[in-house]
């Protein structure tokens, strides 16, 4: 990206290619699947909040010298504006993909099932005519200027309004939303960053040889696949994203347009007609709606289908780039790659500008793909922390496309935990990141500790080399510890450690000041990504590596040194292929019954093709994030369209979705969906699951869709009433040549009641059977998450459908288990139940016990340090948890106003919990219901105001059927499900005055016991 070093120094931010798209609504930055290098950095769990700005020169540059700071981002959706602002504007008839017929005169526009959209037919041209007329006639009624106009895939027109004009508009039946544009972006860290926008999409890092598209290394005119090869010939796969950089040795073949072709070679700055040769078989860009809202293309971006970051290059190689057999990165040879459709053709549709853009240009570049006649496309663009409202123009944009016949893939995100999900339309195929190949790098500390991290570069092996921490190398001013102002003399063919910020910059400092090799740390944790920086770089992503980096650094200041060599032992990662860190996981917070991701696919150091003034002038780099897993699918996709072209969308998305396989480390479909995409397995799925375009229809227009009763490939179950059963039916269609019988198994779900009726069906090819599937809570967990399948086996298929479920006890949640449990602390004086359920309640509590608390004394360590469980300033101290406890509370306090103490809590080598807030020492680490046996917490003095640390450890070990100071429950005599009723803990006698007291309650309704709260006595809390 067009962004100085010197404007980016001071970031904390790892701005390594993590390759998502963010987009950024009404403020709100978005991303699907990257981290951004310009000026925002990946979301993080960091501290007690999660951190996604920038740092700033001040924030920390001095690792030894104080704390960071952290945040909460601000996501709640933005107030409607008070003045002139662009809007867009869906009209109540139905778009040319949907118009069944039934005005006089007009046909029917919308293909029947098996058929292709005809868009520019005389019933298509005589249909927009008269969505003209009432387009027309609306904006005259509000005396409206038209901008955008759409009518093939959504109906209506993008336009700047004023509040007035908004409200009549809202006002008029013929009008069905109004809706403010958000404007996106990429998170784009590319390994090039010359994108010239201040906050991209970033494009991940690379993904393993031979999993990417590339392109042929001959250009010239080649003889085309036939359709049904298996190489997606006959296909056009649409690319919405910055565009394309046409001289890639990717797309340098000339073919023919396939049938049905309408689009255009929209030409441009630097683009001309011959750039659209049939491979690249259309290129249009879009923006009307970015030029309004900035005035002016931001520098280094120039007004055509070019594109100048990198993102859009990248994914449409990926997708159907032709192959290469040697891709040259820096001099290096990194074998042969090749798009997953390799003869499948490429339509541009660039809607975002040096990596941002807004939904008015990317609705019209949706509508233009539909009416050009694409059968796939690639969404790689999402939000930062997911979606948050169901029903988006956006959405309803690729419903209508769906219903036309149009496969939608789409990037899950790369905010890297739970409930941040972006693209959640049961309509699109949303795809999370795997790894699929370990670039590792090994650096040996000379105390013998191996730390394994990433690199993708190659590291110089041999002897040991002094190792030198750069805030000891340098000016601190200068950020000396993220490898700023290093003096040549202490770094000079040495090993250099720095904190991670703008990696780029940091590397090429380190190299012009004769650095023999960087390992770069980030002492705050990140994501596993890579970048090629043809320099031997070492990267170190979790807390613990920089842990351990970082406290031999300060126990060897003088005397360090590291042998960093080129692989690993596998460590870095559970295994292959796994869920990516940084890939969003569910569940879906927009839909309490849908389950997103749909599946995964090779998503980390994809090598594909980029564009060169974006990518330090290489045609070819390493991306990673669900914006290169994406494509994956679209490709395959477009393999499945070219060998069965009857198959409708939903067709195509269950055959991928019921083949795919488990991944290591997790068989959570919350992570993975169905698994990891196997695209040699869905070209004869057996049965396809697949939902009714009517059904399609109703979702999008209910207030609070749900989707558990949709027929889809899976089962999502995230507040139901665990009082009660659930039953739902799944109709299965055999899409083989033969009749089967398919017996019906049950896995995992521990606890879960689940039954399918009948258990064996015979199916004849073409025809359907219904099954019908209760589920009960049985012994399952309240409010916790289990997760299993349901397959169906034949002598020759497999058919399996991923299921999560979540009973709803006292806490909605919106987030998987993998984080700290949310609404389980109260304050006894003011509880609050939110009940899953309905009816007469009563419940109990174990009485008050104090929490008790001792004193001790510590060494200090490094002030501004980092966490490691060997460093000095860290103490630990054991509790043993017995079986049936209801919770253990840990807790820090210290007298010294100048010492931060943080707090963190592990059973064995798992964390449980964190709690290291910069602005206070008291921390309170946590855990409800925990499993029995030893857990440590860990002290750690990140700051302190002298030689040694005084302070005090309080704890608390709540047994479930624990008898205290007895209490009494008042409790409301009814509860509604979703209410938040209130409720009293009150002490039968005084409690000691000052002192901290725990309780555990419970509740009961009708028979079943309902585990509750933690609470305790103290004024405030946090959790």
């Amino acid at each position: 990206m067009a962004t100085s070093t010197s404007s980016t120094r001071h970031r904390r931010g790892l701005a390594v290619p993590l390759l998502v798209l963010a987009l950024a609504g009404a403020g709100t930055v978005a991303t699907a699947g990257t981290a951004s290098a310009a000026s925002t950095g990946p979301g993080r769990v960091a501290d007690s909040g999660l951190d996604f700005g920038p740092a700033r020169s001040g924030d920390r540059v001095d690792l030894t010298g104080g704390g960071g700071r952290t945040g909460k981002p601000d996501t709640k959706p933005k107030s409607t504006p008070t003045g002139p602002a662009r809007y867009v504007v869906e009209l109540a008839e139905d778009p040319v993909t949907t118009y069944t017929g039934g005005i006089s005169g007009l046909a029917r526009t919308r293909p029947s099932a098996g058929r292709r959209l005809e868009p520019h037919s005389a019933a298509a041209k005589a249909y927009r005519q008269h969505l003209d007329i009432q387009r027309s006639a609306v904006a005259e009624a509000a005396k409206v200027k038209v901008d955008q106009v759409y009518t093939t895939a959504f109906d209506g027109f993008s336009a700047t309004l004023t509040p007035a004009q908004v409200d009549a508009l809202k006002r008029d039946k013929r009008v069905r939303s109004v809706t403010a544009s958000q404007s996106f972006s990429i998170n784009q860290a590319t390994p090039g960053e010359a994108t010239p926008t201040p906050t991209t999409a970033a494009p991940t890092t690379a993904a393993p040889t031979g999993d990417a598209a590339t392109g042929a290394t001959t250009a010239g005119a080649q003889t085309p696949a036939k359709p049904g090869s298996g190489t997606g010939a006959g296909i056009v796969i649409g690319v919405l994203d910055s565009g394309i950089w046409p001289d890639s040795p990717s797309f340098a073949r000339t073919m023919p347009a396939p049938a049905g072709w309408h689009g255009t070679c929209q030409t441009g700055y630097a683009f001309v007609v011959e750039h659209c040769n049939g491979k690249i078989v259309g290129a249009r860009y879009f923006a009307d709606t970015y030029l309004a809202a900035a005035g002016a293309l931001p520098e280094g971006e120039v007004l055509s289908p070019r594109d100048m970051v990198g993102h859009g290059t990248h994914t449409a190689s990926t997708a159907a780039g032709l192959p290469v057999e040697h891709v040259t990165i820096s001099g290096r040879d990194f074998g042969a790659i090749s798009g997953v459709a390799p003869d499948a053709q490429i339509a541009v549709y660039k809607v975002l500008w040096g990596g941002s853009g807004y939904d008015a240009d990317i609705i019209a570049g949706i509508d233009a793909a539909v009416a050009d006649g694409v059968q796939v496309l690639n969404y790689s663009i999402g939000k930062q922390l997911g979606d948050w409202e169901p029903n988006t123009p956006i959405g309803t944009a690729f419903l209508n496309a769906t219903l036309a016949g149009v496969f939608v893939s789409a990037s899950a995100g790369n905010d890297g935990f739970s409930g941040a999900i972006s693209n959640a339309q049961p309509w699109v195929t949303t795809v999370g990141a795997a790894v699929t190949n370990v670039n590792e790098g090994t650096v040996q500390l000379g105390n013998g500790t191996r730390i394994v991290g990433a690199s993708l570069d190659v590291l110089p092996g041999g002897k040991p080399r002094p190792l030198v921490f750069g805030e000891q190398a340098g000016t601190l001013a200068d950020g000396s510890a993220y490898c700023y102002g290093l003096d040549p003399a202490k770094v000079k063919d040495k090993v250099v450690a720095c904190a991670l910020d703008y990696p780029y910059g940091q590397v090429a400092e380190a190299k012009a000041n004769g650095a023999a090799a960087v390992v770069l740390f980030d002492p705050w944790g990140n994501f596993r990504v890579n970048s090629i920086y043809d320099f031997p770089v070492l990267y170190l992503n979790t807390r613990e590596q920089s842990g351990k980096l970082f406290n031999y650094l300060m126990r060897h200041a003088t005397d360090g040194t590291a042998l960093v060599t080129s692989g690993g032992d596998g460590s870095s990662v559970p295994g292959v292929p796994s869920v990516a860190d940084y890939s969003s996981t569910g569940p879906d917070k927009t839909h309490t019954g849908l389950m997103k991701p749909d599946l995964v696919a090779p998503g980390s150091d994809i090598i594909a093709a980029v564009s060169p003034p974006g990518n330090f002038g290489r045609q070819y780099d390493a991306y990673s994030g669900t914006s290169m897993a994406a494509p994956q699918v679209a490709g395959a996709a477009a393999i499945l369209r070219a060998e069965h072209p009857d198959w409708s969308p939903g067709a195509v998305a269950s055959a991928l979705r019921t083949t795919a396989t488990d991944t290591v480390g997790t068989d959570n479909p919350l992570a993975q969906g169905s698994g990891m995409l196997a695209p040699d397995r869905a070209d004869d799925p057996g049965l396809v699951i697949e939902p009714a375009a009517a059904d399609l229809v109703a979702f999008a227009a209910a207030a609070q869709p749900d989707g558990r009763d949709l027929n889809l490939p899976s089962i999502s179950l995230r507040e139901y009433d665990g009082t009660r059963s659930v039953t739902l039916t799944r109709k299965l269609t055999n899409v083989g040549g033969r009749q089967e019988t398919y017996q019906a198994s049950v896995t995992g779900l521990p606890g879960m009641q689940v039954s399918v009726s009948p258990k064996a069906v015979t199916v004849p090819p073409g025809k359907t059977a219904t099954v019908t599937i209760t589920l009960r809570r049985g012994s399952a967990p309240w409010d916790r998450y289990v997760t299993g399948a349901i397959t169906w086996r034949s002598t020759a298929h497999e058919v399996r459908i991923p299921v999560a479920a979540r009973p709803w006890g006292i806490s909605p949640r919106i987030y998987d288990d993998n984080l700290e449990e949310f609404g389980r602390l109260v304050n006894g004086a003011y509880g609050l139940l939110e009940p899953g359920f309905t009816g007469k309640i009563s419940g109990r509590s174990t009485g008050y016990t104090p929490i008790q608390w001792d004193s001790y004394s510590m060494p200090a360590g490094v002030n501004g340090g980092v966490f490691d469980p060997e460093a000095l300033g860290v103490r630990a101290h054991t509790f043993t948890v017995p079986a049936g406890s209801a919770g253990i509370v840990v807790e820090t306090a210290t007298d010294d106003p100048n010492t931060n103490l943080d707090l963190w809590l592990y059973k064995g080598d798992k964390l449980v919990y964190r709690s290291a807030a910069d602005w206070h020492s008291s921390e309170r680490a946590w855990a409800f219901m925990p499993e029995a046996g030893t857990y440590t917490a860990y002290v750690f003095a990140q700051a302190s105001g002298g030689p040694v640390v005084d302070y005090r450890l309080g704890h608390v070990i709540l047994g479930r059927d624990g008898h205290y100071a007895p209490a009494t429950l008042e409790l409301p005599a009814r509860v509604e499900r979703g209410t938040t009723p209130s409720y009293k803990l009150r002490p039968n006698a005084p409690l000691e005055e000052n002192v901290e007291y725990w309780a555990y309650t419970e509740f009961a309704i009708n028979g079943e016991v309902v585990p509750g709260h933690l609470a305790s006595t103290t004024q405030y809390f946090w959790e």
